[in-house]
């Protein structure tokens, strides 16, 4: 027990990362990337809502009709999103809001969450809901964070709005804007995979991706047919 709860919690930080593995989430992964801060706190705003809606829905998923889950599913994440975006509101640094800006709501909409609540949440218990839900979203809010520190070091030469190389004063534009953010996610996956296949090829092994991960396995796209 201890261990399936323990590979419930490790899989979203890399076996199946959301978004170095399953490339889901690409929408906020490119668009706010542009410094750590961003990528950090767009990541730990989608955990908190993660964690909140897996424990809901699985409390619920077993009293919910199956024609309308979905929808169900819906109003309970919009309702956690709700809640985080009135807190950062409150408390985050006005220029982190500011900077999230329209991506906090559509929390809502993120594959990441409704693609758990499906596939995980409603098929499992609150706990493990939970630890599944504090994986996927610490996974997501690592990669968002590690592609941040690489285009905001490329572009100015800081990391987390801290000068590392004072001499330089005039910003590279490509890492900050959309098409150098496509090149360094593609140089992060490459690495990704050489690592796994030469761990592989270490072990004796034949290195296969992880199997269940495709769209034969996805059912969010039948949903209209139920």
């Amino acid at each position: 027990m201890k261990n399936s709860c323990f590979n419930d919690f490790i899989k979203g930080i890399w076996k199946e990362n959301p978004v170095l593995v399953l490339l889901l989430g690409t929408c906020p992964t490119l668009a706010l990337t542009s410094s750590a801060t961003n990528g950090a706190g767009m990541g730990l705003a989608t955990t908190c809502v993660l964690i909140g809606s897996n424990f809901v829905i699985s409390l619920i998923a077993g009293i919910t009709p199956k024609k309308i889950r979905i929808p169900v599913y819906i109003v309970v994440i919009a309702a956690f999103v709700t809640v985080v975006d009135l807190l950062m509101q409150a408390y985050a640094p006005p220029a982190l809001y500011e900077a999230l800006g329209i991506f906090i709501p559509l929390i809502v909409v993120n594959c990441i969450v409704l693609g758990r609540a499906e596939a995980f949440a409603s098929k499992n218990s609150p706990f493990r809901s939970m630890l599944d839900g504090f994986g996927m979203g610490l996974g997501f809010t690592l990669a968002l964070t590690l592609i941040g520190v690489v285009r905001e070091f490329l572009c100015s030469g800081a990391v987390f709005g801290i000068k590392m190389i004072p001499g330089w004063t005039t910003d590279f534009l490509l890492p900050g804007a959309a098409p150098g953010a496509f090149i360094i996610v593609g140089v992060i996956l490459a690495i990704k995979n050489y690592c796994n296949r030469r761990a592989a090829v270490k072990a004796g092994k034949l290195y296969v991706p992880p199997q269940g991960l495709d769209c034969r396995n996805c059912h969010i796209c039948s949903i209209s047919e139920d």
